[in-house]
């Protein structure tokens, strides 16, 4: 499918992210409450929006509770592992990202709409993405291979769209986890390691766990803790207009020119 005909959240609201990583021996802890230290769009999708004819997601962003221990250095399973539905890794901006499918198993990227940073809650208010966003690749300034975008639940990293010779990765250039092995900058060191890579094409961002999922981790619930936007800027949807139905719209997303990344294709079958 083509990312710039696709309607876009409208909003632009500021959140009080919070992330914090700290290595002590083996082991990489990350905290955090899940909010993006990127703006967002208004959400529940206002009537008055034009994705809202789409997707109506009803869903508020808040806060979690994210406590993570990950190891600090992953070595390679002998088997890969098939991707949970939820959170699978978490982005340097403090948000998590799911795998590439929604919640009926369509290229979520394609079917579901996001705002400018294609980020959107789910039903706890769980922020999150489906792809790499363009408001963490933007942070990529340099040239040659990409850099450290966030982290894997099995601990390995998962690195921007271009590989060693600073060109744009496809998934040909990877293997069925979305991932190869080379000198990488790792902890400000460089080592030869497994890493995953983000690319334009389904899946995006993991295909598979190429290391052993980490089972310490703990992802809240929101509610008690929601936070509102914060700053001048908010935006906040027309409630007095705004509907609630049932469930998602199914149609797939409409015409309209929005920025000009590569035009993704179609996703395939599930994700392994």
């Amino acid at each position: 499918f083509d990312l710039t005909a696709k309607a876009i959240v409208d909003g632009e609201n500021s959140w009080n992210g919070e992330f914090e990583m700290t290595v002590v021996g083996d082991t990489r802890m990350i905290i955090g409450n899940a909010l993006p230290d990127h703006t967002t769009g208004t959400y529940p999708v206002a009537s008055s929006d034009d994705a809202y004819q789409y997707d109506r997601n009803p869903n508020s962003i808040q806060a979690q509770t994210i406590m993570l221990e990950l190891p600090a250095n992953p070595t390679i399973a002998d088997e890969t592992s098939c991707l949970s539905m939820g959170a699978i890794g978490i982005m340097k901006s403090g948000v998590v990202f799911f795998n590439a499918l929604d919640a009926v198993a369509r290229d979520a990227a394609a079917y579901e709409t996001q705002d400018d940073c294609e980020g959107h809650p789910e039903s706890t208010g769980e922020y999150h993405y489906h792809t790499l966003s363009p408001c963490v690749a933007a942070t990529d300034t340099e040239e040659g291979h990409s850099i450290l975008m966030g982290y894997a639940y099995d601990g390995f990293g998962i690195y921007g769209f271009r590989g060693e010779d600073g060109e744009t990765l496809t998934n040909e250039d990877l293997d069925e986890c979305h991932g190869h092995t080379h000198m990488i900058e790792w902890d400000g060191v460089e080592v030869e390691m497994y890493h995953y890579h983000a690319t334009y094409e389904y899946p995006y961002t993991l295909g598979c766990f190429r290391g052993t999922l980490a089972v310490a981790q703990s992802m809240g619930q929101g509610g008690s803790n929601q936070q509102q936007p914060s700053g001048n800027n908010q935006q906040q949807p027309n409630n007095n207009n705004q509907q609630r139905p049932p469930g998602n719209n199914n149609n797939p997303p409409p015409t309209r020119s929005a920025g000009n990344p590569p035009p993704r294709p179609g996703g395939g079958g599930p994700v392994h």
